[in-house]
């Protein structure tokens, strides 16, 4: 009898470590915009799940919306408010990409863009796997990541645990997919849940176990539908319910088999062997800041200023990286900053713009925007040019942040540098339009918009550029354009080399340098009025969109790339000089020193100056 009563006292041990089975909910890549149709495919999933019986919570794994902006937003929340369980979001590229507010929007409305829970003996973990606001792959930033660890270290190893993404957690999706598996592989990890392929998918990260969900919408199909999970004691299954139909299973794996262990030799890594090729390229100094950086260094008076993800504006030493000081903003730096007259200016998506004291890091003037502020800056003659998300290009004084003027008719949000040329401020924004406005009084000189009908072709993450009468953009519609500086009237505009939101412009103003989306670096004329190529360099680097440019400095083309590549040409012939891979996430313009030096800052938080001990052929 003793015997029988300890056989019992055990089950009921291990039925509770266990927990009971649970059933729950999946909606993913659902693209929510003031058209209709995506809204009545997540209404009709919202009322169905409202009646669905034994249904405990639901999950939503990102691209609620289209354009990340935020009406489409508040609909979504509108309608997720509507189900009778709780719900827990984490956001997609589509809100983290293309978003007025920095990204900001997502979290602000629906609490956070990561959540973390429990049910019935399971952990979950959901969190933002970007890109922000750059394009690029997804990127997981250091910040989530370490609150990732600490979370998972707290549960201990024993805890079964799901998580949950929008991006698949594999090279080609996510730029650091190794940081987050190594981060998760010591722990008891069940599944990986997600979404983006809009379709119903098994895969494995780095042999941790994964389920890619179908989109809500509709698509080719009459009706939308859904995943559901049912959670037993021995298994997970994946169902897809269509709207009007039955469960249908299609997916599962057992609970009960060990899929991967904690060691992560075998699983494919970032390939270094480039440094080892040209061995002569060397990191100078390198500092981890421990947060996503998504703008461009700065270097004034022999520091380096730096705004990242957390809104610090931080100033490092330009010889040795020595952190000197930093500033506070309220929310994300996304725009790159500038310096002059003691001052440096930069935008924040606290909807602010400030102007710091460069030698100490105090607060000499603020202005409050509308909306948040993503635009990079450009200063010239005591003048600071800017974009916000406010529909609004200003103007401010360096030295007092006083208004000078401002412009009040832009359609979309700003994010990229404003060129001056020839008494124009000239800027796009995610409207389709380029614009070129009065630089002493900001009034509108002319609109440029190329027959663009999709807000995603707008050419307003590339830095224009301009020489002899003509500004010359890049868009990503995969062309090159050179427009009448005086009137906005196309000149050319080619498609020939495949080129993607990047430009650059030589010293002499003879030659355009821009990234195609495979592998080469192009070489156009600036004279005359139609498209000439002058050399095409195979630099080998893949697949690229990242907005990048390209810079030249003392008869060297410094360029970056969205996998931590850094590279050079000689400007005049395009040979390749050097490559050098800093890390595996995106590095945005680089700041070169001169002909072997270059400033960089990285997605993955690092700031550093590379050194190459060749020079170009003169």
């Amino acid at each position: 009898m003793r015997r029988i009563f300890l056989l019992f006292l055990l089950c009921l041990i291990l039925n509770s470590l266990r927990g009971e089975d649970f059933r729950f909910a999946l909606l993913t890549d659902i693209h929510v915009s003031s058209d209709s149709l995506a809204y009545n495919d997540l209404k009709r999933s919202v009322d169905q799940i409202n009646k669905t019986k034994n249904l405990d919570f639901v999950i939503v794994s990102g691209d609620v919306t289209e354009q990340g902006d935020r009406a489409s937003l508040k609909r979504v929340k509108f309608l997720l408010d509507q189900l009778r369980v709780k719900y827990y979001i984490t956001s997609g590229n589509h809100e983290t990409k293309w978003s007025e507010s920095g990204a900001t929007d997502f979290g602000r409305i629906f609490g956070s863009d990561r959540f973390k829970f429990e049910h019935k003996g399971f952990l979950f973990f959901g969190f933002n796997s970007g890109p922000v606001i750059r394009m690029a792959d997804g990127h997981v930033s250091p910040q989530d990541i370490s609150w990732m660890k600490k979370e998972l270290e707290a549960a201990g190893k024993e805890k079964p645990v799901i998580i949950v993404t929008h991006y698949p957690l594999q090279d080609g999706d996510v730029d650091n997919w190794y940081d987050v598996t190594d981060a998760i592989r010591p722990y008891n990890i069940k599944v990986v849940l997600g979404g983006h392929y809009h379709r119903n998918l098994l895969f494995s990260y780095d042999g941790i176990p994964a389920i890619i969900n179908r989109s809500n919408l509709r698509g080719k199909d009459r009706v939308g539908g859904y995943s559901v999970f049912d959670v037993k004691a021995d298994s997970i299954l994946a169902y897809e319910h269509k709207i009007g139909g039955e469960l249908t299973k299609w997916a599962g794996y057992s609970l009960n088999k060990n899929y991967y262990s904690a060691e992560n030799s075998g699983y494919k890594r970032p390939d270094y062997s480039v440094n080892s090729e040209y061995k002569r390229v060397k990191e100078s100094w390198v500092v981890e800041t421990g947060a996503g950086i998504y703008s461009s260094p700065v270097v004034y008076n022999r520091n380096v200023y730096v705004g990242d993800d957390l809104g610090y504006l931080s100033c490092y030493a330009l010889k040795n990286g020595k952190k000197k000081w930093y500033f506070k903003s309220g929310n994300r730096i996304v725009g790159t900053p500038n310096a002059d007259n003691g001052v440096v200016v930069f935008g924040s998506a606290d909807k602010n713009i400030y102007g710091i004291n460069a030698k100490n890091g105090k607060l000499i003037w603020k202005f409050q925007a509308n909306e948040a502020v993503l635009g990079a800056v450009t200063i010239a003659d005591g003048v600071a040019y800017i974009g916000a998300s406010d529909h609004t290009f200003r103007a401010l004084d360096v030295k007092t942040g006083k208004l000078r003027w401002e412009y009040t008719d832009v359609k979309g949000y700003v994010e990229t540098q404003p060129l001056l040329y020839e008494g124009k401020v000239i800027f796009g924004a995610w409207d389709n339009n380029l614009y070129a406005l009065d630089k002493t009084t900001g009034k509108e000189l002319w609109k440029w918009n190329g027959n663009l009908t999709r807000m995603h072709f707008s050419p307003a993450a590339v830095w224009p550029v301009a020489t002899n009468g003509k500004v010359f953009i890049t868009d990503p519609q995969r062309a090159m354009t050179a427009i009448d500086a005086s009137n906005g009237q196309t000149v050319w505009r080619t498609f020939q080399s495949t080129v993607r939101e990047t430009i650059g412009l030589s010293a002499d103003k003879m030659r355009l340098y821009s990234k195609t989306m495979q592998d080469s670096v192009v070489c156009f004329s600036t004279q005359g009025n139609v498209p000439k190529q002058i050399w095409a360099t195979d630099v080998k680097f893949g697949y690229e969109h990242a907005p990048s440019m390209l810079v030249e400095k003392d008869g060297v083309v410094f360029g970056s790339t969205k996998n931590g590549l850094v590279f050079s040409l000689d400007a005049l012939s395009g040979k390749l000089l050097w490559k050098h891979k800093i890390g595996n996430s995106l590095i945005s313009t680089v700041v070169p020193l001169n002909a072997t030096e270059c400033v960089f800052t990285s997605t993955s938080g690092e700031v550093g100056i590379l050194r190459a001990s060749i020079t170009p052929t003169k």
